[in-house]
C-alpha cells in the first residue's frame, strides 16, 4: 500500500505541475482537482483521513470555481464564507489531533485566493502559503511524494511569475483573469 500511495502522488504532482503553466484560471482548476483526487486517494491509504478529505473539498470548490466566467451565482462572494464554514466543520469532524489544522490553513487560505480570481494572488498563496502548510503536513503522515508536489508548486508558480510577470498575473484585465 505505501508504495502504491507514493506513486499516487507522484500522479497528483504531475497534475499540479501542468496546472501552474496553462494560462486560463479555468484550465488550473481542472488540473488541480485531478491531482487532489490522487492525493485524496493517497492520504486515505496513509490513513491520514483528515488529509483526504480535505482534498475532497478542494475538489468541489476547484470545480465550482472553474465555472467562475461561465455561472454568475458562483462568482458570489458568500461562497468564500461558506466554504470556510465548511472547511473549519471538515476539520472538526475528522479531528484527531493538532496535526488536522495544518489541512485547514491551505483550504482556508485557497478558497480566499482563489476567490479573487487573481492568477498572482492564487500563485502568490499557494507558495506562500498553502505549500508550507501542505509540506509540514506531508511530513508528519509519510506522504513524502507529496512533498515534492509541493516543492514543484512553489518552482512552478514561480516559473509562471516569471514568464508571465506579476504585473500580467494581477492584471484583471489579462487573459489569465478571463478564463478563456
Amino acid at each position: 500500500m505505501y508504495i502504491i500511495a507514493q506513486s499516487l502522488g507522484i500522479v497528483a504532482t504531475l497534475c499540479f505541475l501542468v496546472s501552474f503553466q496553462v494560462k486560463t484560471n479555468r484550465g488550473l482548476y481542472l488540473c488541480q482537482a485531478a491531482g487532489c483526487l490522487a492525493f485524496a486517494l493517497q492520504f486515505l491509504l496513509l490513513g491520514a483521513i483528515g488529509g483526504c478529505v480535505s482534498q475532497l473539498f478542494i475538489i468541489v470548490r476547484n470545480m465550482m470555481l472553474s465555472k467562475y466566467n461561465n455561472w454568475s451565482w458562483v462568482r458570489w462572494k458568500g461562497w468564500v464564507i461558506i466554504f470556510l464554514a465548511i472547511a473549519v466543520l471538515l476539520t472538526w469532524w475528522t479531528w484527531d489531533g493538532w496535526t488536522n489544522l495544518l489541512p485547514l490553513i491551505p483550504m482556508s487560505a485557497g478558497t480566499i485566493a482563489l476567490w479573487t480570481n487573481n492568477a498572482g494572488v492564487i500563485r502568490l498563496v499557494n507558495m506562500c502559503i498553502c505549500s508550507p502548510a501542505w509540506i509540514v503536513f506531508d511530513i508528519i503522515t509519510g506522504a513524502y511524494s507529496a512533498i515534492l508536489n509541493e516543492l514543484v508548486v512553489i518552482g512552478s508558480a514561480g516559473l509562471s511569475i516569471y514568464r508571465y510577470g506579476m504585473k500580467e498575473l494581477l492584471d484583471p484585465e489579462s487573459e489569465f483573469q478571463k478564463g478563456k
